[in-house]
C-alpha cells in the first residue's frame, strides 16, 4: 500500500485499513499526510477550530494500579505526594471561580481503594448544587470498571447512579493502547480494551456522550496504533457515542519509563493526521495542547485537528509527568492561537453546541469576568 493509494481511497470515500494504518504511523512523508488530513478536516469542519472555557479537578491521585507510564498516582495514603482532597477542598476549587464562565468540569481520579462510592456521587451532586448549568464530564472507564468490580454493580448501574448525580458525559482517558501484548507490560493492573469498549458502549446505549484516547510513543507498534483506532471506528459505527478523539503524548519524567525517548514532534503531527484519515466517523480530533504544548497545537490544526481543548485549570496530571506548559490559558490566549494559526475560534460547550464564533459579541450570559478567565494558580491540595 502507498500514500497514493490511500489518497485515492479518501478521496473516493473509500475506509482506510489497518495496512492503511501502519502506513500511515510510518512514512516519512509527514506534509502529504499532513496535506490529506487536512482535506478531510476542511470538508468536515472547515476552518474553524473549537475550543472551551473548562477547569480540571483531580479529587484524588492515591491508586493501587501501578501503570508504569504514569507520574500521578501515588499507591497509598501517607506516601509523598499523595493526597486526597474533602469534599469541601473539592467544591471550593469551583467557588473559586466565582464570576468566572465555565462550561465544564473535567475530572479524573486514582483507584483509591479507601473511599466509599458515595464520595463520587456526593461530588457531583456538590458541584451542580454551586453550578446547576455546568457539564460534568468525569471519570474514565477504568474508574467506572473500578467502582463496578469494588462496590458490586455491573457498569450500567455505576452510571446511572452517577447519572442520577449530575455526571453528564465521559472523558477519554484509560484507553492507551487496546493491544493485549501491550497492556500486559505496561498497564497490566486496569481494565482489559474489552471492559474499556463496553463501559463506553454501555453509556452510549444510555444516550450519553464520551471521547477516546490513545496514549502513544512508548512501547506499541505501528500495528498497534492502528488496531487501536479500528476497534474505536467500530464502536462508533455501533453506537455513534463519540464526539472527540484526542491522540495523548507519552511523557517520561516520573515514571518507571523515564529513560524512553518521549514522542518528537514529527510523531506528534503524524498521529494527528492518521488519526483524523482513520476515523472517519469520528466527528472531532482534538490536541491536547497541556501535552504538546501551544506550537504543536497551533500547526496540528493543519493536519487533521479542529479542537483544542480549553482553558484547562490546575491540570495536574501531565504536568507531574513533567510537561511544562501552563496551568491554564486565558480565553483571549486561546483565540490568539487559534486565528494565529489562519483558523477561525468558535467557543463551544462540552457537546459542541457554540458558544461564539469570531466576529460575534460574547453573549452576555458568558461574558464578564469569565470572558478572559484562564490561567488562575490555585492552591495544591497535601
Amino acid at each position: 500500500m502507498t500514500l497514493d493509494r490511500i489518497a485515492e481511497k479518501v478521496r473516493a470515500g473509500e475506509r482506510l485499513d489497518i495496512e492503511d494504518g501502519v502506513v500511515l504511523f510510518t512514512t516519512k512523508d509527514l506534509l502529504r499526510v499532513g496535506v490529506l488530513a487536512n482535506e478531510v478536516r476542511e470538508r468536515m469542519h472547515g476552518d474553524r477550530t473549537y475550543f472551551n472555557r473548562n477547569m480540571h479537578i483531580n479529587t484524588t491521585n492515591v491508586c493501587y494500579a501501578s501503570c508504569m507510564f504514569c507520574s500521578f498516582a501515588r499507591l497509598e495514603e501517607g506516601k509523598p505526594g499523595a493526597y486526597t482532597m474533602s469534599l469541601d477542598e473539592a467544591w471550593g476549587r469551583l467557588r473559586a471561580q466565582d464570576g468566572n464562565f465555565l462550561s465544564e468540569i473535567h475530572i479524573v481520579n486514582g483507584l483509591h481503594t479507601g473511599l466509599p462510592f458515595d464520595y463520587y456521587e456526593e461530588l457531583l451532586r456538590g458541584l451542580k448544587r454551586i453550578r446547576p448549568e455546568i457539564h460534568l464530564k468525569c471519570f474514565t472507564a477504568v474508574e467506572i470498571h473500578f467502582f463496578a468490580e469494588k462496590f458490586g454493580m455491573s457498569y450500567r448501574q455505576v452510571l446511572e447512579r452517577l447519572r442520577a448525580a449530575g455526571l453528564d458525559s465521559l472523558p477519554g482517558g484509560g484507553a492507551e493502547i487496546f493491544a493485549a501484548r501491550y497492556r500486559k507490560k505496561v498497564c497490566a493492573d486496569k481494565v482489559d480494551a474489552e471492559g474499556w469498549l463496553q463501559v463506553h458502549r454501555e453509556w452510549h446505549r444510555m444516550g450519553g456522550k464520551s471521547n477516546a484516547t490513545m496514549l502513544y510513543g512508548m512501547i506499541e507498534t505501528p500495528e498497534e496504533r492502528a488496531d487501536h483506532l479500528l476497534r474505536l471506528r467500530a464502536l462508533q459505527d455501533e453506537t455513534g457515542g463519540l464526539q472527540t478523539f484526542i491522540p495523548l503524548a507519552f511523557h517520561n519524567e516520573g515514571n518507571p519509563l523515564r529513560k524512553l525517548p518521549e514522542p518528537t514532534g514529527f510523531d506528534n503531527l503524524r498521529v494527528y493526521a492518521a488519526s483524523r484519515l482513520l476515523l472517519d466517523n469520528v466527528p472531532h480530533i482534538k490536541a491536547y495542547w497541556i501535552m504538546v504544548g501551544e506550537k504543536i497545537a497551533q500547526v496540528a490544526q493543519s493536519f487533521g485537528v479542529d479542537d483544542v481543548d480549553g482553558t484547562v485549570l490546575e491540570e495536574r496530571i501531565y504536568h507531574m509527568a513533567g510537561a511544562e506548559t501552563p496551568q491554564g490559558l486565558t480565553r483571549k490566549e486561546l483565540v490568539r492561537l487559534i486565528k494565529d494559526a489562519g483558523r477561525v475560534p468558535v467557543e463551544r460547550d462540552t457537546l459542541y453546541n457554540v458558544i461564539w464564533e469570531e466576529g460575534q459579541s460574547v453573549p452576555e450570559r458568558y461574558s464578564g469576568v469569565g470572558a478572559n478567565a484562564g490561567a488562575i494558580h490555585l492552591p495544591v491540595a497535601s
